[in-house]
């Protein structure tokens, strides 16, 4: 799936640069990179059901093992019923079809998107691009550096978290030991601070920030993103 660090992409063409042209060089390490900062779980998987690539957030779902896993690098369910629809959405994705799967298992949902990356009559290797769920909110870093820019309080921040996991003012009040009507005072000065004039266009600009992921967990590059020598 993936060529030598020596193929790039071009913005205008998806054919490799001549090494003569002067625009910089895109290597297959910085894809790797670029790919690990996306909060979108993403797997490249092959016409053999092979993991190709697994990308940082979908390494880290692997190996929860919550809803999927990886075993032989091959992806599969955590029980028959979730491998056994994995299994049709890629088989139809192989035809050229796309599926979207929706999975709950205990308090964890999961979707998955099976793109097609190449047609059933092109010549190149069939393989199926599959997306996970994007990140909670709360797990956006982004969010955090958000209420730095804002000069937010400790307590403000914990308030904004507390909205962003969609929780009521009295359930925030009773998880930080506070009367509602701090709460309420709270809300009122962080949506002053970020010129929201209400919660709802608050948590509007705090969906729309850019995804940061975690730090990666993985600092050397991997040569082939070899999943079962990943560590989540």
């Amino acid at each position: 799936m993936w060529q030598t660090t020596d193929a790039v992409w071009s913005g205008s063409a998806d054919t490799p640069l001549e090494k003569s042209d002067p625009r910089p060089v895109l290597g297959q390490q910085v894809l790797m990179r670029v790919f690990d900062e996306i909060d979108y779980g993403m797997l490249v998987i092959d016409a053999q059901g092979r993991i190709l690539h697994a990308n940082h957030l979908a390494r880290h779902e692997l190996a929860s093992g919550r809803v999927i896993m990886s075993y032989g690098n091959s992806l599969l369910g955590s029980n028959a019923g979730f491998t056994g629809q994995i299994q049709q959405a890629m088989e139809a994705s192989f035809r050229g079809q796309r599926r979207l799967l929706l999975m709950t298992q205990g308090d964890r949902e999961l979707s998955m998107a099976f793109t097609p990356l190449s047609h059933p009559l092109e010549a190149d290797p069939p393989s199926v691009l599959v997306l996970l769920s994007r990140q909670s909110t709360c797990d956006n870093l982004a969010v955090r550096m958000f209420a730095r820019t804002l000069n937010l309080s400790p307590s403000e921040e914990a308030v904004l978290m507390g909205l962003c996991r969609g929780l009521a003012i009295p359930e925030i009040a009773k998880q930080h030991g506070v009367a509602q009507s701090t709460v309420r005072s709270q809300i009122k000065t962080l949506r002053e601070k970020a010129g929201a004039p209400s919660i709802r266009r608050l948590l509007h600009r705090i969906n729309s920030l850019p995804p940061v992921v975690p730090a990666l967990r993985i600092i050397t590059p991997m040569p082939h993103n070899a999943t079962e020598f990943s560590h989540p």
